[in-house]
């Protein structure tokens, strides 16, 4: 019988002897070939060896790098987006973009960063993408760039199309991809391409994934809290949610709460200043709403800013106690999307303002409006339920 777990014969100890001498010899000609290289392109060396080594800035280096927005201009994510994600770029050189075939309406592109590929304007220096309409080619090509391990590469579609690559996510989640997802018109405010296009059960069947954080800004500041933490992920996708429409700038909160406030997953957005009687939760384009309920109803009222429930189920029991303190069982969480998952939060006892339907075609302030996804119509169900 085996004397070993697992036996291995003398013969094919023999034969390796010879592979593993020549393999050595191979290896030891291309350290000397590299060396040579290494010192006749020092900068282009440490380059390679820093994308080998995963080195990425700090957090910090990151936020410094990345200036500020006009507080007093109102802009859509997906907009902030097309700013950061050129700051992001030169930050990270080993970032890469694609889009599959919206560039134009993601925005995306890397201005400064060329095409990838061969022919017309093209070159394999490029970083930027162009997948074509097929999203689950270009989940898989992220994938295997990815699995790689130089690159990090980033991909965008609209969010409703996240489903054509849905097998690819999975993958990407359960081998610890670095990979980001894009995905931009976000809700029933996409508007007139009806039902079809405007997404309203896809960020909740997003956030089932294990291992994926999906990441739904307010502003352009939370914006790049966002783009941010996917660059600093490396053990993980992450998705970034982001508007076709203008949402607003939300000024009265320093730029600094906002950004680091993504990278714990959610944060107080307004602080009571009063006896807290209720807590209002929201993401994205509702948190808007929420801050001007929020007003209307009183000085024991607080917001809290949730873009990402994965980061934030991560924090320490003390840190989710301090910005939901579990005395305040009154809560109201409002975003346009289905609302089964919110209740995690707010409690059976609490309150979802959502979207438990498909939309229907108009401009994309009326299908919010008719909806229910405003202020006042928040202000109403939250006096109701009080």
């Amino acid at each position: 019988g085996l004397k070993e777990l697992w036996e291995v014969s003398k013969d094919t100890y023999k034969f390796f002897e010879g592979v593993q001498k020549k393999n050595v010899e191979k290896y030891d000609a291309w350290k000397a070939t590299y060396a040579e290289w290494k010192k006749a392109n020092a900068d282009k060396a440490k380059l390679l060896e820093d994308f080998a080594a995963k080195k990425v800035p700090s957090v910090e280096e990151m936020f410094k790098g990345i200036p500020e927005f006009d507080q007093d201009k109102n802009i859509a994510t997906r907009e902030a987006g097309s700013v950061v994600i050129n700051y992001i770029s030169d930050l990270v050189p080993q970032f890469l973009s694609g889009s599959a075939d919206l560039h134009g309406s993601n925005k995306n592109y890397i201005k400064t960063g060329g095409n990838y590929g061969r022919g017309f304007d093209k070159s394999y220096t490029g970083k930027n993408f162009y997948f074509g309409i097929r999203e689950h080619g270009m989940g898989s090509l992220m994938n295997g760039i990815a699995f790689h391990g130089l690159f990090r590469p980033s991909g965008a579609t609209f969010l409703v199309f996240v489903d054509y690559m849905r097998a690819t996510l999975r993958v990407a989640a359960l081998a610890e991809l670095p990979v980001t997802y894009i995905l931009t018109h976000d809700s029933i405010g996409v508007g007139e391409d009806g039902p079809t296009h405007q997404p309203v059960e896809t960020v909740s069947s997003l956030r089932t994934f294990p291992n994926m954080d999906v990441i739904r800004p307010a502003d352009p500041e939370e914006t790049v809290g966002a783009y941010v933490h996917s660059q600093q992920r490396m053990d993980g996708p992450t998705s970034l949610i982001l508007t076709r429409q203008n949402v607003d700038t939300l000024k009265s909160i320093p730029v600094k709460t906002r950004r680091e406030g993504v990278l714990k997953g959610a944060y107080v957005a307004k602080k009571e200043s009063g006896d807290l009687k209720l807590i209002l939760i929201a993401s994205g384009s509702e948190v808007q709403h929420a801050m001007k309920a929020a007003d209307a109803l009183g000085d024991g009222v607080r917001v809290v800013s949730m873009p990402c429930m994965d980061i934030f189920d991560r924090q320490p029991d003390s840190y989710k106690q301090e910005v939901l303190p579990k005395s305040c069982t009154k809560r109201v969480a409002m975003e346009a999307g289905v609302t089964s998952m919110w209740y995690k939060y707010v409690g059976l006892d609490g309150k979802v303002v959502g979207v438990d339907r498909f939309g229907f075609s108009a401009p994309g302030d009326i299908v919010m409006s008719e909806l229910g996804m405003t202020a006042d119509n928040l202000i109403k169900e939250c006096k109701a339920y009080m």
